[in-house]
């Protein structure tokens, strides 16, 4: 009974995500991640709707703090204005450093933020996916590169990736890189 009531309130909530039902899927990560080379900016190419991403010129810029936490700084134009948007990165497990948890609030727990794929200097696949009671999940998923744009035949098997993994990126949207570099 309890969970009949609380779905009709979750689902505002999710509304600008990706819901899907059942538990979150585990992909694998990527193997012997090596936090340095990924730190640094990468731009958002595609990813899957994100309420609180609505802008364009979308990038993140990840560098190390002497506490050893990564400070996130996501920056997006969104109408005609440049918002920032300061986080926290952490590597919860030495063994799979590539599994980090990110918070962008002192009142939210670590959401995952799971590296899926990169090679560090073009591109990287990251995945985040939260379980509701196990019945549905969340997801979000991101095509970031170093440049602003990437050819269309990487991105397809970017796309694939996610697939294999059995993540559905059929609702991945590019994200508009155009007009970024132009001072207002």
């Amino acid at each position: 009974v309890m969970i009949v009531l609380l779905v009709p309130l979750l689902v505002p909530f999710v509304s600008a995500q990706t819901f899907r039902w059942g538990p979150c899927p585990t992909p694998m990560v990527q193997p012997n991640f090596e936090l340095n080379k990924y730190l640094g900016k990468w731009y958002e190419i595609e990813k899957l709707p994100a309420s609180f991403e609505r802008g364009k010129c979308i990038e993140a810029n990840y560098m190390l703090r002497p506490d050893k936490t990564i400070q996130v700084l996501n920056v997006q134009t969104y109408k005609g204005k440049v918002r920032a948007a300061e986080g926290t990165a952490v590597v919860q497990d030495m063994k799979e450093p590539a599994k980090l948890g990110v918070s962008f609030s002192y009142f939210t727990p670590y959401a995952p933020y799971w590296v899926l794929s990169t090679d560090y200097n073009s591109m990287a696949l990251v995945y985040s996916c939260t379980d509701i009671l196990r019945l549905f999940h969340v997801d979000f998923a991101w095509i970031l590169s170093r440049t602003r744009t990437l050819p269309a035949e990487t991105i397809y098997h970017a796309k694939e990736i996610f697939s294999r993994a059995n993540i559905d990126v059929s609702k991945m949207f590019p994200t508009d890189q155009q007009g970024c570099d132009v001072p207002a």
